[in-house]
């Protein structure tokens, strides 16, 4: 790609639910604090050794660190707050880039649970071959056949690029 291109691209990946708008619950009213940790997310335990007590601090098992539990899970999305769809996205493929290359659009990927932050989207290029031009790193090649006397005495043709033709003069 000569000049980069804006190129749409269809995603299939997981949004967030439409349902309970990625809570996971039925309705606001559907949760209730934690009673494990009784809201804070956290569990500490104290443990007695020979040198004395020794006191650590986890994440809730009940909640999962969040502090409170769904009572009514959403049915569309099972309590993950998320739903498999598709999203059209337009991306801008600069000029240069490569077979394997990878590009990153930072919060297009897929939807966290629970209302988290999406991750980002990474896209490969595939690079389609052309019929007449070659890539030789940076550069494009075609192969022109000239004849003996054109090569000789000099002349002017038109050759291809990916913007269309460009006219070369060959010097005799």
């Amino acid at each position: 790609i000569a000049n980069g291109v804006e190129k749409k691209i269809i995603v299939n990946k997981f949004n967030p639910c439409s349902s309970c708008k990625g809570t996971g619950a039925q309705d606001s009213g559907s949760f209730h604090k934690c009673n494990t940790c009784n809201g804070s997310g956290q569990v500490h335990r104290v443990t007695s050794t020979f040198i004395g007590q020794m006191r650590t601090t986890s994440t809730c098992p009940t909640c999962s660190g969040e502090g409170q539990i769904i009572a009514d899970k959403c049915k569309a999305c099972h309590s993950s707050g998320v739903q498999r769809g598709e999203e059209t996205i337009v991306v801008n493929i600069p000029a240069g880039v490569g077979e394997g290359m990878q590009l990153t659009m930072s919060g297009k990927g897929n939807a966290a649970e629970r209302g988290g932050i999406p991750g980002d989207l990474l896209i490969v290029i595939e690079e389609e071959k052309h019929p007449f031009l070659q890539r030789d790193g940076d550069h494009l090649l075609f192969d022109l056949y000239v004849n003996f006397i054109d090569a000789a005495l000099g002349y002017t043709t038109d050759v291809p690029t990916l913007e269309g033709k460009a006219k070369i003069k060959l010097d005799a």
